[in-house]
Order: C-alpha cells, then structure tokens, then sequence
C-alpha cells in the first residue's frame, strides 16, 4: 500500500526513510549521537575524544589552512531550492541506480582510514550499520580490520573496496582478489593521495598511526605483503583470516606508549614500526602513477572500477577513456590540498561537458560526489547538479566516535530522512524527477560567497 492510500484509509504508513522523524518523536529519546545537526554532532565527538584529541584531529583536519575544507561546504550555500506547491508528492522514494543496481538511497559511507583511533571495533561498527540500513560501505586500504572481517560483519550488504593503489605490482593483485573474493563489488582507486598532503593538525604533534603500527591491518592480513615481510600466512588464512595478533591494537591509541614499548625492546611494537613504515612505502609511496598505467588494474578488476579525486573536465574525459565506468568528483574532503576548487563547483563544470552528460545518460559513465556533504539538502543539490549518488565522510566518523554502529546508523538515518522529507517538500517524488536539472530545482544566488 502506498503512503497515500494508507494515510486516506486511517491505517500504518509503509516504512520509508522520512518515516524515521516519527520513530523519533514516538520514542521520545533524544539520539545517542547529541544531536542531528552537523555542526553539533561535530563538536559532541571532540568533547567524547577529548583524552584522545589526536584523533579526533586525525579525523577532523585538513590540509593548510583548512580553506579546501571550508570551501566545499560554502559552495552549497550558492544554491536555493525553490519548491514548488499544490503537488502530490505523498509517495517518496530516494531509489538510485549504480552500474546496474538498485539501491535504497543514493548515499555510500565513504573510505575512511583508521576507524579504530575512534572506537575499538573500528570498521566493523561502518560494516555492521551498513548492512542494516542496506547502505554500501567502501572499505578503505587504511582500515584497521581486515578485508575478511570487515565483509564478515557486513554481512549480505553492498560493499565497495577503495585501493590505495600499492608501488608492488603482485601485492596490488593480492588485494583486488581478496576484495573480489570477499564480496566487495565494485573497485575504487583513490588518485589524490600518492603521497599526503600538508596536514598542520597532525603535524604539530608528530601524529601519524601507520607508523605504530594502526591503520595497516589490510596489509598485515595479506599474503603477499607479509610473505615479503618474512612472514607466511598459511593457505587458509588467505580467505579465512581471522584475529592475527596484529589485529590486536590497543584503544585508545596511544602513540607514546608504543614509543615507549619499542625503547624498552617489545619486539611486538618494534615489529609494528616497521610492518608500518613498509606498508606505508607502498601505499603513500610518493610515487605518481599515469594514465596508462590505469589499464593494469582494469585488465585485472572484472566489476566497476571507479576514479576517485576527479576535479576538472579533462580528468573525467580521460577517466572514461582509460575503461572506467565512473568517477568520484572530490577534493578528499580538502585533506590534500589547499586552496583547491571546491568539489561543488567541481561537479557543475564537469557535469556541464557534453561529453560527459551523454556517457552518463547512455550509462556509460556514473558521477559520484564526495567532499562537502553535510546535511539532506547538501545530497540533492549535488544530485540536481549532476550527482548519481554521494558519498559521506565524516559525520559518519563522529558518529563513530560517540556511540560506534549506533552512532553511524544514527548519523545515516537522520540524513536520508531529511533528505527525502526536502525532496518532498520541494515538490518532487524522486530523485530521477531532480537528476540534473538544477535549473528546475534551484537558483544561483551569490550571497556574499567570498566574504
């Protein structure tokens, strides 16, 4: 029964993701998360780290002077929905199509590093919420869980894997089997980050997990990577891997007790060190990859195989010419670089090139947005703009922060649910009636964007 028809007939209305505002209010608990607004959220996670503010750092920095960041987030604010009165939109659904699949929103938690500065469970909090509100996940390279454990907890969900691409030609192929192996779908490569960007807040304390140790456990539970440490998994453990003792990092992270434990001669945290620095000398080696060398992974990745940190037109014309079936519009959230264009406005020139808007209406090409993304009203922008679906980054790591799978799940559900009330509320049923036709959706208002 559609929501119309259950509403006339006095009878209980069909779940939908607006139909969470009810169960809240119903309730009558306030979120375990503090609040639903972002900029609260934000600072409810740095009060709940506050003996871990490193992390918390970790995760809330940028690069520079952190303009990047502050950027994104006020490109949004060029646009102004103008909804529209008098239509029947009762009937609302978020259903987005990618590569060939249906899903029930066009939100995906984007690949995050190092969950586990933040909570003991690490990813598998992402995995386990994922799977319940049928949200794909994208495992990140950095994680600290295993690509196994993480599927494990995931379950029957949609799953994505992001490949911070390795200098070692065999280890790359080593992790595209395991994540084929392991269910995760579609394959994203991550181009922004050969080497880190310039990042003051972790600087100015010398912060850097990989090199304890935290944030390589995609590495210390593969084959190759530890074959070439002097270390073997046995053949079991190459599917089958489960609880290494290099899983078993401490929480809350605490990079001078391990510098510690090293000088005090703990071959556990001497070895952690340097399974640290290896992994990272393949994963932010420094080395810049070429365009050619993008038909290695695609001769070897069946499924999708998606180019994350496009920003200019040419970029995402080549993307299409090197085999790949999509791109990530982003900026890595200004992490890498500051003073870049902010992804928004990103998105509107790339989207606006006709040869990128036939790729996509053939179904040639799939534009995903990530970098900015706040608030339900944020989602449907960037779908006017040209978006087919969004990724969210952290908000969903402060989610984490202050009460794990919940928090996420939270996080996930109050935006989607604002997302799909505003769609309504504008007069649309939806996304398709929204997908790039921002002229129908919105205006341009420059209200003091640069002041």
């Amino acid at each position: 029964m559609s929501f119309k028809a259950a509403l006339e007939a006095d009878q209980e209305v069909p779940e939908s993701w607006s139909s969470y505002m009810t169960t809240v209010y119903r309730g009558r608990k306030p979120p375990t998360i503090g609040s639903y607004d972002p900029d609260k959220l934000e600072a409810k996670a740095r009060e709940v780290t506050k003996k871990n503010e490193a992390a918390f750092l970790y995760v809330f920095g940028s690069a520079g002077s952190c303009s990047t960041d502050r950027a994104n987030r006020k490109a949004f604010e060029r646009w102004y929905f103008t909804p529209k009165m008098l239509i029947d939109a009762s009937d609302r659904n978020l259903e987005t199509t990618l590569f060939g699949k249906k899903y029930r929103s066009p939100l995906l938690l984007a690949p995050i590093g190092v969950h586990g500065l933040l909570h003991p469970q690490g990813e598998l909090c992402a995995a386990t919420a994922a799977n319940k509100m049928g949200v794909p996940m994208i495992m990140s390279t950095a994680a600290t869980r295993s690509l196994e454990d993480a599927a494990k907890a995931n379950g029957d969900g949609p799953r994505w894997y992001q490949l911070y691409w390795p200098r070692s030609e065999p280890l790359t192929l080593s992790l595209l089997s395991r994540a084929k192996a392991c269910g995760y779908t579609a394959c994203i490569i991550t181009l922004d980050t050969m080497c880190m960007g310039w990042r003051p807040y972790d600087l100015d304390t010398a912060y850097l997990p990989f090199n304890h140790g935290i944030g390589i456990q995609v590495g210390t539970s593969d084959p190759v990577f530890m074959q070439s440490q002097g270390t073997t998994l046995k053949a079991d453990e190459q599917t089958q891997y489960r609880g290494h003792e290099y899983d078993k990092i401490r929480y809350p992270f605490d990079p001078v007790a391990c510098d510690f434990a090293r000088e005090a001669g703990d071959e556990f945290h001497i070895s952690l060190k340097s399974l640290g620095r290896n992994w990272s000398r393949q994963i932010h080696s420094g080395l810049f990859r070429t365009w050619d060398e993008i038909a290695f992974v695609r001769k070897h990745w069946e499924g999708p195989l998606i180019l994350k940190g496009i920003l200019c037109v040419e970029d995402a014309v080549k993307a299409m010419k090197a085999g790949c079936d999509g791109v990530v519009v982003s900026n890595h959230g200004g992490r890498q670089v500051d003073g870049a264009i902010p992804a928004l406005i990103a998105l509107e020139k790339i989207c606006d090139d006709p040869r990128i808007r036939r790729a996509q209406q053939a179904g040639n090409l799939t534009i995903l947005f990530d970098s900015g993304i706040r608030r339900g009203s944020d989602i449907l922008k960037a779908i006017a703009v040209g978006a087919q679906a969004v990724l969210l980054g952290r908000p969903y790591m402060y989610g984490l922060a202050i009460s794990g799978a919940q928090g996420i799940e939270e996080v996930v559900r109050g935006i989607l649910c604002e997302t799909e009330l505003t769609l309504g509320l504008c007069g649309f049923n939806s996304l398709d009636e929204i997908w790039g036709k921002r002229e129908k959706v919105m205006d341009k208002i420059e209200l003091g964007f640069y002041s």
